[in-house]
């Protein structure tokens, strides 16, 4: 069902990296293959760390951007300028106009901002002891640094919003440009999120909080295993995803290549728990999308899930797709958790499975869930192991449940007729 009085949204341009490559086509292939790109964590910390595997980026990568923004912005607006690039690229957006440019939005997600430029500053004072910081640490260091540094690069003049959810962060964001398209506050916008931490502090920090993976000691790229009985938890991953999403009379207009379109977004709170997930809200975030839509669970092919690997999230979710989907639509949707190979990417976590989700809509082809050897037996549903499948799809999903209780359902489609 297509909605009256609201502007109908599409999406022209994709871009991403991550511990898997560069590109967002290699995501999608690598995902289609059940290929990780995680492996033993060997990089140097300013204090010891234990942290046995991660999924990093390991290409050479050419941000084109001059040594004063290499040297002021963190890495983390770094990785958002690259995906930013290749998604405008495919997208074939050219020279904008002022009016047009005024039209133009950046909303972009973050878990823990600046979070290099931070731990390398309380190094410099207290570990070196030095007695100032460098100049520019504030804005490397500020969550919204990011956006600024698109903005800079690309012109964009309408809204720069900054959102920071937790795991949910990048979904909000494009969820959020979404409703600002579809009410006319933007013409267009680029949405996504990016995230990279792999210094002392934050692997401290994750250490304290159990939630990470042990490594198999067989095969140390397959130690997350969402859906798994043996499942251990998650793999810290870094990287970055970006959306090009503009109205569809603007993308008809100029010709562009329309990858997909979005038609619903549901963003719910838990109220519960500061980390233990709630089935309910994750439901309702779920219900929501579908309302929007006008669709009913038996219409949606393919659902990209959070799929942690922990033993309470991967649970939770199972009930909450029962819930929302009722128990034989949810037993018939394919269903699968890429993190399984990008590792989980935290505040990048949500549009970089987003570009996953929508290139598997493209190519009628739903993602594996790698590493899926032994099932659970209360993750009972169809959580596509060890495999890939062709499967024609119309409508697919992609959730982000965070810290916080914070809830976020993208459902995408092919283009639909008027």
């Amino acid at each position: 069902m297509i909605r009256e009085g609201v502007r109908r949204v599409v999406v022209t341009g994709l871009g991403a990296v991550s511990g898997l490559g560069v590109g967002a086509g290699i995501q999608f292939q690598k995902a289609v293959q059940c290929q990780s790109g995680i492996g033993a964590f060997s990089e140097l910390t300013a204090i010891p760390v234990d942290l046995p595997c991660a999924s990093i980026i390991q290409d050479d990568l050419f941000f084109d951007l001059d040594a004063n923004s290499l040297g002021m912005f963190d890495r983390t607006a770094h990785l958002s300028w690259l995906v930013a690039k290749e998604a405008l690229q495919q997208s074939g957006l050219g020279d904008l106009s002022e009016a047009e440019l005024d039209k133009s939005g950046i909303f972009w997600g973050t878990g823990f901002g600046g979070s290099n430029t931070l731990d390398n500053t309380y190094q410099d004072i207290y570990l070196n002891t030095k007695q100032r910081a460098r100049p520019f640490t504030i804005i490397g260091v500020m969550a919204n640094g990011a956006a600024g540094l698109l903005s800079m690069r690309t012109g964009f003049r309408g809204p720069s919003l900054t959102y920071s959810t937790a795991c949910a962060s990048s979904s909000h964001a494009v969820g959020e440009a979404f409703r600002s398209i579809q009410y006319g506050v933007c013409e267009r916008a680029i949405a996504g999120g990016a995230e990279s931490l792999f210094n002392a502090g934050p692997i401290k920090a994750w250490e304290a909080l159990r939630t990470l993976a042990t490594p198999d000691p067989d095969n140390i790229a397959s130690s997350c295993k969402p859906f798994s009985k043996n499942r251990s938890g998650f793999v810290l991953g870094e990287g970055a995803a970006a959306l090009i999403l503009e109205s569809l009379e603007s993308a008809l207009k100029r010709g562009a290549n329309i990858l997909g379109e979005v038609v619903g977004y549901g963003a719910t709170t838990d109220a519960m728990h500061i980390t233990r997930p709630d089935s309910l809200g994750q439901a309702k975030a779920m219900k929501a999308c579908m309302a929007e839509a006008g669709v009913n669970s038996m219409d949606i092919g393919y659902i990209n899930a959070h799929g942690t690997a922990t033993g309470v999230g991967d649970l939770a979710e199972t009930n909450s797709i029962k819930s929302a989907f009722g128990i034989e639509a949810a037993q018939k949707t394919a269903i699968s958790s890429t993190k399984a190979i990008h590792g989980h990417t935290l505040g990048a976590a949500g549009a970089l499975e987003l570009v996953i989700t929508i290139q598997a809509l493209q190519n009628n082809i739903a993602p594996g869930t790698a590493f899926l050897k032994i099932a659970d037996p209360e993750c009972d549903l169809n959580y596509l192991p060890l495999q890939s499948i062709d499967l024609d799809i119309s409508y697919a999903m992609s959730n982000s449940f965070a810290f916080g209780g914070s809830n976020a359902s993208i459902l995408i489609s092919k283009l639909r007729k008027a």
